[in-house]
């Protein structure tokens, strides 16, 4: 029986095959990349905790890298109080384990409040001297940028700092994510000397090389800038008990 190509049913039954196969061809695409894109994730992440401490990596030796430097994860809440402790293996599964906490996804959740939220702390082991990384994620001027800045065992002194970003300006707010930008971070602290919190200021023009709370904003990136003065200042401020506290017990010790 002949075809007649040019009929309704033939164009209807022809475009419900195509769906069919391209979406079961699309389906079977989507779960055979799944592992392979959590590993890539799992990997992009140990690298950009590495890059905060001075680490080199790459995809290759991101995970053996990350295990022999990064030795505790810790889950806090708003009050600095550690609601989960983990080392070793990341499990990509448990929702406990401080690696797996998406904290963009938290940040831009409207239904979780600042005290809802979890606050990822990784300490690392840099040649017998324990120092904290933190992850910090906020608004630039087209989307969202993000980055960890680690501190020396003081909890003061930034021990290095890497940023980054979705969509901000090439050549203005995007160079957030070149070393020169973040490189200056180093050596800065984050309290003045009554003890009290003052984080790194951007500022617009030069902050001037001896001083020890502020940075070079970026020329003609001014909102990626505030951006990142104002993650800085917030993500401190929720980390500012966990400090003090521990700095405590550091001294009585």
């Amino acid at each position: 029986m002949a075809v007649d190509k040019n009929s309704n049913s033939f164009t209807f039954i022809f475009a419900f095959i195509m769906v069919v196969v391209v979406g079961a061809v699309l389906s079977f695409a989507a779960m055979s990349l799944k592992p392979l894109q959590v590993k890539n994730n799992i990997d992009k992440k140990m690298i950009n905790i590495l890059t905060s401490i001075g680490v080199e990596a790459d995809r290759e030796n991101a995970k053996e890298l990350f295990y022999a430097n990064i030795t505790q994860r810790y889950i806090l809440n708003s009050k600095g109080e550690i609601l989960s402790t983990k080392e070793g293996e990341v499990m990509p599964t448990d929702p406990k384990d401080p690696f797996n906490v998406d904290v963009k996804k938290e940040f831009r959740d409207p239904t979780l409040s600042v005290d809802d939220r979890n606050y990822p702390l990784y300490v690392a082991s840099i040649e017998g001297e324990e120092v904290v990384i933190i992850p910090l994620v906020g608004k630039g001027l087209w989307g969202p940028i993000w980055g960890y800045v680690a501190l020396e065992s003081d909890f003061n002194t930034i021990y290095g700092a890497n940023f980054d970003h979705k969509t901000e300006t090439p050549g203005l707010g995007a160079e957030i994510k070149e070393s020169w930008f973040s490189n200056p971070f180093i050596g800065k602290t984050i309290y003045n000397e009554s003890g009290e919190l003052v984080s790194v200021d951007v500022v617009k023009g030069s902050a001037g090389p001896d001083n020890p709370h502020a940075v070079d904003g970026i020329t003609g990136g001014t909102i990626t800038s505030n951006g990142v003065d104002e993650m800085l200042e917030r993500t401190f401020g929720v980390y500012d008990s966990y400090f003090k506290n521990n700095s405590q017990i550091s001294q009585k010790q």
